[in-house]
């Protein structure tokens, strides 16, 4: 797999989050000697909170996991992921293939099976060879180590040209508070509640009903803000886990839920920047729409419109495909009111081609990997921020062999 041009110069250095382990291990579940499974241990105190796809055709994995969140409780807990096989669409199969791991993973860590949380991610519509992930948990078990995110970020990763991790150190009252996460995601994105999967950690003492909370408001402001390719995917996880290691309460603070929006902003944007083919990172900021959703519709419209898509690929200024998704969108809007901007070069204004634009300045400016689109509809407040990528040859490349 060629790394994407967008790709971050390496995998940063996470702070290492006091009450939770790592491991990974190459079971084979779809690739010989390809690391892709992990095991994630968090210790007595914990609560898991979680957000998840709202496909109708959600996994076994999802199901599960979105009944066990909704118990809520504390204590230890643990969270098995798969690669290469997402034991999507398969029926009751499916179910005992998580009911086997979950009960595996429950003897071999010690775990309450009703905090066992499991995630897939890969091919739909297959059976689980679950046997070959049980076959790994002893040795998942033995090598648990309090640094070994990276591994276990690197585990999860189907079509990615690389790993994605964030992490945050942040002051509250004088106490440190460390926050960190990984995601795997590349292809089939469009989330409708979180994303392909994505691990959160921090060592901070909150609630489950104030982390789900939290949780649920970031993600509207992060994930849900991100596409790829309009695609929402079958298994869809966010999972995170506070361990209260810190003994700092974080249940109002401002700061906690702003580090905690910051790794999950960064994440996702790493997930845009993978995106399968992609080449360009695109911002679309929408404003002056008659609401919030309003613009949101303008936005998704534009970030999800195969000609905006190929012609950002193409290094083409074609703003008139730009003008077509907004009509599309569903939104209201006044045509002569519209203001068109690539970066800061007003394109059109008053519903018209600026007189001041010049297909020379607008052709440069789209030769740049990263890339603002603005659109004020000149209605009312209405805002919207969504980020997507560009669509190249690339992308119809891996999606037309993906199970080759």
């Amino acid at each position: 797999m060629v790394l994407s041009p967008l790709a971050p110069a390496a995998f940063p250095d996470l702070p290492v989050i006091d009450g939770v382990r790592f491991s990974a291990a190459a079971a084979g579940v779809r690739y010989q000697g390809r690391t892709d499974v992990m095991l994630a241990e968090l210790a007595q105190g914990s609560v898991v909170a979680g957000v998840f796809t709202r496909s109708s055709t959600r996994s076994s994995p999802v199901l599960d996991c979105e009944a066990k969140i909704k118990k809520g409780g504390t204590g230890r807990a643990a969270f098995l992921v798969n690669s290469g096989n997402s034991n999507a669409f398969t029926g009751a199969a499916g179910d005992g293939s998580v009911a086997a791991i979950v009960d595996a993973v429950s003897d071999v860590t010690g775990v309450d099976p009703t905090r066992v949380f499991t995630s897939s991610t890969g091919v739909i519509g297959e059976r689980l060879p679950h046997d070959r992930i049980i076959a790994k948990l002893t040795e998942l078990n033995a090598t648990l180590a309090a640094d070994a995110i990276a591994p276990a970020a690197k585990a999860i990763m189907t079509t990615d040209t690389f790993a994605k991790g964030s992490g945050r150190t942040v002051a509250i009252d004088g106490q440190t508070v460390k926050i960190a996460g990984i995601a795997k995601g590349s292809g089939m994105i469009a989330p409708d509640m979180a994303t392909m999967l994505v691990y959160i950690f921090t060592d901070a003492m909150i609630s489950q009903p104030a982390l789900q909370s939290l949780l649920g408001t970031l993600t509207d402001q992060t994930f849900n803000c991100i596409t790829v390719d309009s695609d929402t995917s079958t298994s869809d996880t966010l999972l995170m886990g506070a361990t209260g290691a810190s003994g700092v309460e974080v249940g109002e603070s401002v700061a906690f839920a702003q580090a905690l929006h910051d790794v999950m902003l960064d994440l996702a944007h790493q997930v845009v920047r993978d995106g399968e083919g992609a080449t360009k990172f695109v911002e679309v900021r929408v404003s002056g729409a008659a609401t919030d959703s309003d613009a949101r519709k303008v936005g998704l419209a534009i970030a999800n419109s195969p000609l905006v898509k190929t012609a950002i690929a193409g290094e083409d200024p074609n703003w008139g495909r730009i003008v077509m998704a907004v009509g599309k969108s569903g939104a209201q809007a006044d045509r002569d009111k519209l203001t068109i901007r690539f970066g800061d070069i007003v394109v059109a204004v008053n519903g018209w081609v600026s007189p001041d634009y010049t297909e020379a300045a607008g052709a440069a400016y789209m030769q740049q990997q990263e890339l603002r689109i603005a659109v004020d509809m000149g209605l009312a407040g209405g805002l919207a921020t969504v980020w997507t990528c560009d669509l190249t040859h690339e992308y119809i490349r891996i999606n037309a062999d993906y199970r080759s």
